[in-house]
């Protein structure tokens, strides 16, 4: 015997109650899951520290050194999720990151070299979704979309269609403030200010951009019970 049918026989009144729930519970993710959790802050803030720490103790002369230091402690932390069976999307990504930096400025003997990948995906980040808003085809819009089932009729919907692209904007204004702070340090090779720059604009701008897009698309996500809204782009 199934166990709703089962459920429903010794305990009708609370099957009942649980089937016809008016206020059914949020799904997706949660601020913190969106982050990567404590070791997410860790993956993207412990490597650059440790790059830019390394970086200085070596008399500023070995940059190999230091983007081993900042490539092992990328790889120890993706371990750790690893041994505890944990999603290793945001572990994965953090180390890719970190290696193609690593390499670069081990590469280039340029420390700021470290941070180039970071500022390019941020530009691109900027670029797509600028361009879509330019285009009448809000990145959000189109991700979200998929979700409510919409497909393309939200962009016959001036509100809908509003909200959308208010929330791209947001988007725009996080990648650009991310490009505005970091591009003149990584130019003037201020290796310290940064990374304390990457570490600021990082998470703590990313979570910003997820709570004020919450905001904008509250009334589209809670027709699809979701806590948050699935979000191209990172929290570096």
């Amino acid at each position: 015997m199934p166990n709703s049918v089962r459920k429903a026989i010794i305990d009708p009144e609370g099957e009942a109650e649980e089937l016809h729930d008016e206020h059914p519970r949020p799904t997706g993710p949660t601020l913190e899951e969106a982050v990567g959790g404590p070791l997410g802050i860790a993956e993207s803030t412990l490597p650059f520290i440790a790059f830019t720490i390394a970086y200085a103790v070596t008399g500023q002369d070995e940059i190999g050194t230091a983007a081993l230091v900042a490539v092992a402690i990328s790889a120890v932390l993706c371990a750790i999720r690893l041994y505890r069976r944990e999603s290793v999307q945001y572990a994965v990504s953090g180390l890719v990151g970190v290696g193609i930096g690593a390499f670069v400025a081990a590469r280039t003997g340029n420390a700021s070299g470290f941070f180039l990948p970071g500022l390019l995906l941020n530009a691109g980040w900027l670029t797509l979704y600028l361009g879509s808003i330019v285009i009448g085809r809000p990145l959000l819009g189109l991700v979200l979309s998929r979700f409510t089932g919409e497909e393309g009729d939200w962009r016959a919907d001036r509100e809908r269609f509003r909200l959308y692209r208010l929330a791209s904007w947001v988007w725009v204004g996080v990648f650009g403030t991310r490009l505005a702070i970091q591009v003149p340090l990584y130019i003037a090779d201020s290796i310290g200010p940064l990374a304390i720059a990457k570490i600021v604009t990082g998470l703590p701008l990313f979570a910003a951009g997820l709570y004020f897009s919450y905001v904008i698309l509250k009334p589209i996500l809670d027709e699809v019970e979701l806590r948050l809204p699935p979000l191209p782009g990172g929290g570096g």
